[in-house]
């Protein structure tokens, strides 16, 4: 592994946490509920005044703090901001032998009724996707808003098969946890629109490997077994009582646009879809301005 002081993952992950306290956030810990432990980015616990309260969780990646920095900045200034890294990511951990994106959910909302907040929006992108479907399933009283961007929360036994062959892979989990440059290439092809893996040298994406997708290697695979969707050829969804927002990219390879149509009829009549142009599974970090200001006016709207 390279050095901190030549790792381009150390030295801009130092960038990324600068930015985050910039924006008013503090790295923080909370013990939920005796068996588990969340690390997340939020508001100061002394602060003076509170403002509307929006959580965004993260995708099956690196922690939170590398994808949502560009959301964190934007509506830190309006909100109150909280980033979690979810069970296994990051800093948080489980003694619990759950592995669903339900014990996520539960979870997350323990951090927040631990933090003293009571009501909120969620934005989830993939994986975080799944759990915020959850967390508004389970509290339609708590959860006002939510946002579920390129999350295939719909998807069919079929669906992992077809993401690993595109990938040229055995499996979903050796797509979403690459080993090797080679295979963090593919992954990259899968995620981004635009053509860059072919950029990035090989001992850069090595040090991503080493530093973003090592850690709790086996209990990742084990969320990615314990997920409760693609079990079979029936999409489990069930209608939604908040307002919904749909983001997804067009070029999007992990969950093609056409599941964000089905997922649009499935979750109910509350429902909005938006499509953002020239992104793939990651339009938040491709398009920021586009998304932030999509999820935005969402946020602000009346019901």
């Amino acid at each position: 592994m390279l050095p901190s002081f030549l790792s381009f993952v150390a030295l801009y992950e130092s960038y990324l946490r600068r930015c985050f306290i910039k924006s008013g956030l503090s790295q923080q810990t909370i013990d939920v509920d005796g068996e588990t432990t969340l690390q997340f980015w939020g508001p100061s616990p002394a602060r003076s005044a509170r403002r509307p309260a929006l959580v965004f969780l993260h995708g099956f990646g690196p922690k939170a703090i590398w994808q949502w920095r560009r959301q964190a900045q934007h509506f830190a200034p309006e909100f109150d901001v909280y980033v979690p890294d979810l069970v296994f990511f990051g800093g948080s951990t489980t003694r619990s032998a759950e592995r669903s994106e339900a014990f996520q959910a539960a979870s997350v909302g323990k951090l927040l009724e631990r933090a003293g907040v009571e009501r909120y929006s969620v934005v989830g992108t993939s994986y975080g996707g799944f759990v915020a479907y959850h967390m508004a399933r389970m509290w339609p009283d708590r959860v006002e808003k939510a946002v579920i961007a390129s999350s295939g929360i719909n998807r069919r036994r079929s669906h992992g098969a077809e993401m690993a062959r595109r990938a040229e892979a055995e499996s979903p989990a050796d797509v979403m946890l690459p080993e090797t440059a080679a295979s963090m290439r593919r992954l990259l092809g899968l995620a981004v629109s635009r053509r860059v893996s072919g950029l990035v040298p090989d001992f850069v994406l090595n040090d991503v490997i080493r530093r973003l997708y090592s850690e709790n290697r086996k209990e990742k695979i084990e969320l990615l077994r314990g997920s409760t969707t693609g079990k079979d050829d029936t999409p489990h969804v069930s209608a939604l009582q908040q307002d919904v927002l749909l983001v997804w990219g067009e070029n999007d390879q992990i969950f093609p646009v056409e599941m964000a149509t089905e997922l649009k009829e499935l979750l109910g009549k509350k429902v909005r879809l938006e499509v953002i142009e020239k992104t793939g599974h990651v339009p938040q970090l491709e398009d920021t301005a586009r998304f932030n200001k999509i999820v935005e006016s969402f946020l602000r709207g009346p019901p």
